[in-house]
């Protein structure tokens, strides 16, 4: 396939960016979108320029890297699936692909399409981990757990931070992402210690960060390539208010 290109450059976060295209020969329906923009930069270092920076880690859809909006959409066309392990098949010959950075506040411009995402880490240090305990690891089942409550924290453990919901959503919330983690950790036993200073503390990290307030739109949920479920932000909402009553703040 030949493709057409229109990615956005920036030399630095406080450099003025602009959308450049390139065209791109001989494109195998069987690359991922990550060796499709692999070629280009080999071409592009030969040619003796600067080659597009983006991010990339695992290239299996674990780590939450390869964070690209493609044609306006956050990882591309195809859902449930991450930027690595989208395949060229799912484009035309001679398309025009229109790729860009995360578009958020709080995620700044590094360079071309590379964001900074530490403000997801700095949720996390707020507020993700439990108590732990010294000793040997306690022996297998041997704290029950209602398969219920064990599905839901699993089905919110998928999430891998790669920042699409706040990408997609039009406030630039963070709540999807900070819902997975309370409530991954608020289901299980071991993390009841924190429950409650644990939300309160991740949601105003999360504010202080600058994310938007969530109004519910679902975009969030829709560009998820893990389907962490929508639900996750009523259950984020609830145990924030319970914490509002039993915490007190200093």
């Amino acid at each position: 396939m030949r493709l057409n290109l229109r990615i956005w450059r920036q030399s630095g976060p406080q450099s003025p960016g602009e959308k450049v295209t390139y065209q791109v020969d001989d494109v195998s329906p069987d690359m991922s979108f990550l060796e499709m923009l692999d070629v280009l930069n080999e071409r592009l270092t030969v040619e003796g320029e600067d080659p597009v920076a983006f991010d990339h880690d695992c290239r299996e859809g674990i780590c939450g890297m390869c964070s690209l909006m493609i044609n306006g959409r956050a990882h591309g066309p195809q859902r449930a699936t991450t930027t690595c392990q989208l395949h060229m098949r799912q484009f035309k010959d001679g398309d025009t692909i229109e790729i860009d950075p995360w578009r958020a506040s709080a995620f700044p411009v590094v360079k071309d399409l590379v964001v900074d995402r530490s403000a997801f880490d700095d949720i996390i240090s707020s507020g993700g981990y439990v108590s732990a305990p010294t000793g040997s690891a306690p022996d297998a089942h041997s704290t029950p757990i209602p398969k219920d409550d064990a599905d839901n924290a699993f089905a919110n453990a998928a999430c891998i931070g790669c920042g699409a919901c706040v990408a997609a959503c039009p406030n630039g919330s963070a709540s999807l992402f900070t819902a997975a983690k309370v409530t991954h950790l608020n289901s299980l036993p071991q993390g009841q210690p924190e429950r409650h200073q644990r939300v309160i503390n991740m949601v105003e990290t999360a504010d202080e960060a600058g994310f938007g307030g969530c109004t519910l739109t679902g975009e969030c949920a829709d560009a998820c390539p893990k389907d962490i479920p929508l639900s996750s932000i009523s259950v984020l909402n609830r145990e924030y208010l319970k914490a509002s009553v039993k915490v007190t703040r200093h």
